[in-house]
């Protein structure tokens, strides 16, 4: 089961939705993708994982010290530009073939796509929380 709620940010409303496990979408309203993913029942019911999220999206101007629980769900490549994301420290940025180098890397691989890694940090639906504002293109332009 989906539980969703709606949260008025400063930057303006947000739905957040999650299930048993974790939170499982952070969206702004209007978002291009808005919910895209999530089943068409869902229930309007605060959980733990909901709760949590709103604390962490607490505009204080201070980088949270805890990770609201957390279940994105996508592909195991997904899954992993994910983790990688959640790695960018608060207040830097990283590039999308630093994520391809590092991804290569642990693969024990020669190369990996930059291209394949923006797909998935674009497939990101739990945006904010899993930092994919801190990653740039190569001459850090936002793409």
């Amino acid at each position: 089961m989906i539980f969703v709620q709606h949260y008025d940010s400063p930057l303006g409303g947000i739905l957040l939705a999650a299930d048993g496990i974790g939170l499982r979408g952070l969206w702004f309203d209007g978002q291009k993708y808005l919910a895209r993913d999530l089943p068409a029942e869902r229930i309007g019911q605060d959980t733990p994982a909901l709760a949590e999220a709103r604390r962490w999206l607490y505009f204080a101007g201070s980088q949270p010290d805890f990770l609201p629980p957390l279940h994105p769900v996508g592909t195991a490549f997904r899954q992993s530009v994910w983790e990688i994301l959640l790695q960018i420290p608060y207040g830097r940025t990283t590039t999308y073939g630093e994520i391809a180098r590092q991804l290569a890397e642990k693969q024990k691989i020669p190369r990996m796509s930059a291209q394949a890694v923006g797909g998935a940090v674009g497939h990101n639906e739990i945006s904010i929380i899993i930092p994919c504002h801190r990653v740039v293109g190569t001459n850090g332009s936002l793409t």
